[in-house]
């Protein structure tokens, strides 16, 4: 069995040369001997591949005595959302997320919602399959399909006071991924005026593969926000546990502002509250959450990462530039739903636009943006550019991850992907874009010499 499909926080490989009945059949099995777990939630996103995938890991569950509760196609933070709100030992999302049609994959955390990843579970179950497993062809669980979306529903309103927004035009992109069963639903219980287009969930992606950081599947959104003199848009990955902004004026809104503005939304009801955010971009994050009275913490990248440190600190509120927004009343889980509705619930209460809302950060720390280079060998890059810049002038290093200068006036993150050769660089000054953008060009040279 090919088992390359084993990452360091999900499993995610091709179908069905890496992903089949038979491997979700042992991972259901694998997983039910691990944790010992006795009920579990599973559910699907729009993929073409995901029933067959979701009846074999139902299967391959019961064989090992497990209660499996189906939810059917939903998001992953419905999963999640499960696993912390009903009585179950752990949940499995079957979601290709942004990836090609042709691939999909597996989330899998335990009760609460705790993230399950390579050192925590993941690559112990993957030795279980690895070893062989006799499972038997007479299961003794039992298998169950039920919809727990009006409680979650219940619960993303909660978040927000739906009686205090204002009227606001919205776009909604899903992309034909499964955020338009949802907003469907939350459509019918606010007082906004939602438009939503490729609300389908439709597996052969017709309008691409849903992933709104790729530049040309922003266009779609950009162009009805504008036709429409909509107040902003907002579009999803497949599962929808990320989500990306565009302003009144059809632009996009680098991620990287969203945390500091979600953060000060937050912080003005709670108070002194913790706030964890990545280090690729921080000046913004840092200087907003001071201002509100909050205590920004650095963390390395990746949901695993973010989750175990904002469970550390009991942290409020965790966000990445990559759009991944955490909350802590969501059992410090990522949600792109809880997200939208407090920038709606922002806009309402500010009464400003969300370029206005977003133009003092950008303004204050204009940066890069995220900017991929592929390099034939990462660290040899990397060390050549701490040597060129480590030992500059009021230079200061850190390598929480991958490696971050900053300078009084400008800081630079350079950190490697884990998947592929290639270096990922975010470069901010401090109120100066030409400095940003000459260090930015100074930069890349060097990489790519």
């Amino acid at each position: 069995m090919n088992l390359s499909g084993f990452k360091a926080y999900d499993i995610r490989g091709k179908v069905p040369s890496v992903l089949n009945p038979d491997f979700a059949r042992n991972l259901g099995f694998a997983f039910a001997q691990e944790f010992n777990a006795r009920k579990v939630v599973i559910g699907y996103d729009a993929r073409l591949s995901g029933p067959d995938l979701y009846h074999a890991l139902s299967d391959g569950l019961r064989a090992a005595g497990v209660d499996v509760t189906g939810i059917g196609m939903c998001g992953t933070e419905e999963i999640y959302f499960a696993s912390f709100a009903k009585d179950f030992d752990g949940g499995i999302m079957i979601t290709g997320s942004h990836n090609p049609a042709d691939e999909n994959g597996f989330k899998i955390v335990r009760r609460d919602a705790v993230p399950v990843s390579g050192d925590s579970g993941l690559f112990a179950i993957r030795d279980r399959i690895a070893a062989g497993q006799e499972i038997l062809d007479t299961p003794s669980g039992t298998f169950q399909e039920t919809s727990f979306r009006t409680d979650y529903i219940n619960h993303l309103l909660g978040y927000i006071q739906p009686q205090t927004l204002k009227p606001l035009k919205i776009i909604a992109n899903p992309g034909n991924g499964c955020a338009g069963l949802v907003m469907q639903e939350l459509a019918k219980r606010l007082p906004l005026d939602i438009t939503i287009i490729q609300g389908n969930p439709d597996g052969t992606f017709p309008n691409g593969v849903p992933n709104p950081l790729l530049p040309e599947n922003r266009e779609a959104t950009a162009k009805v926000v504008i036709e429409n003199k909509a107040d902003l848009g907002i579009a999803w990955d497949g599962d929808f546990d990320r989500c990306f902004f565009f302003d009144e004026k059809g632009s996009f809104i680098e991620g990287y502002y969203l945390v500091g503005m979600i953060a000060e939304a937050l912080l003005r009801t709670n108070p002194h509250a913790k706030i964890i955010h990545d280090p690729r971009l921080v000046w913004n994050t840092q200087s907003v959450v001071k201002q509100a009275g909050g205590t920004a913490i650095e963390s390395k990248t990746g949901h695993a990462f973010i989750k175990e440190r904002m469970r550390a600190e009991n942290a409020l509120y965790g966000g990445e530039m990559s759009a991944h927004h955490y909350f802590r009343d969501f059992a410090y889980c990522d949600s792109g739903m809880i997200t939208w509705l407090l920038v709606v619930q922002l806009l309402s209460d500010s009464g400003k636009t969300l370029s206005e809302c977003v133009a003092q950060y950008q303004d204050a720390y204009p940066c890069s943006g995220e900017i991929n280079s592929t390099v034939k060998d990462i660290p040899s890059t990397i060390a050549k550019i701490e040597q060129a810049y480590a030992h500059q002038p009021n230079a200061k290093v850190s390598k929480i991850d991958g490696l971050s200068i900053a300078f009084p006036d400008w800081r630079f993150n350079l950190r490697g992907s884990n998947t592929e050769p290639v270096l990922r660089l975010n470069v901010e000054s401090r109120g100066n874009p030409a400095l940003m953008e000459e260090k930015t060009e100074e930069l890349l040279k060097q990489i790519q010499s």
